[in-house]
């Protein structure tokens, strides 16, 4: 479980099949600086995305190297397999008992993937429309919540298939958010209380 509210922000240092990593998946590598190095087998969400350690982080002049294996099927649903080496990376430990719930609570099980229709900018005011794919669009409420690359936000308004987002200058600095342009895809995690209200409404029939 995470909060989406995003403590670091790594790099990606590579991306690519291995034999360690099995048929199929790939070994997804992230530097990430001043973080409290994992265990195996702990999890962290990169991109909103949960994974799972893979090996023994390497630490080196105050950064972290943290290894995770990618099945496929986490490559087909988010947007992991467009990342790239150097390009910057959200990421999140796991909620402890005890820690502060700041955000909304994230499970770090991506939807689907969204696409920057537009990213518009009037002083320190940033907002931004994303398309989800259809079957999202019942999940998101305006002033509800949702999860974007792992960050938690409040959908601003929402028309069809497409929500807006604001991002305050917190956000644009110490997230990958304040970096994306029209066209980039980006995951998507609808808040889940939403969608439990939502099968509970389809269930019966409402």
């Amino acid at each position: 479980m995470f909060t989406g509210l995003i403590q670091h922000l790594g790099r990606v240092s590579h991306l690519k099949s291995t034999a360690t990593a099995g048929e199929g998946m790939i070994r997804l590598s992230v530097e990430v600086p001043g973080m409290a190095r994992p265990g195996i087998g702990d999890s962290v969400a990169v991109n909103g995305c949960c994974l799972t350690v893979a090996s023994e982080p390497q630490e080196s002049e105050g950064h972290v190297r943290v290894d995770f294996d990618v099945i496929p099927r986490t490559l087909e649903l988010t947007a992991l397999g467009a990342l790239q080496p150097g390009r910057p990376v959200n990421v999140e430990p796991a909620l402890r008992v005890g820690d502060q719930l700041g955000g909304h609570l994230v499970q770090g099980h991506v939807d689907g993937v969204g696409t920057v229709m537009s990213v518009t900018k009037a002083g320190d005011d940033v907002r931004i429309w994303v398309r989800v794919p259809g079957e999202l669009s019942s999940f998101l409420v305006e002033r509800g919540s949702v999860t974007v690359d792992g960050v938690s936000l409040t959908v601003t308004a929402v028309e069809g298939d497409r929500f807006c987002i604001a991002l305050i200058p917190v956000t644009r600095r110490d997230t990958t958010l304040g970096q994306l342009v029209e066209g980039m895809t980006v995951n998507i995690e609808c808040d889940m209380i939403a969608r439990v209200v939502a099968r509970l409404l389809e269930a019966r029939g409402l």
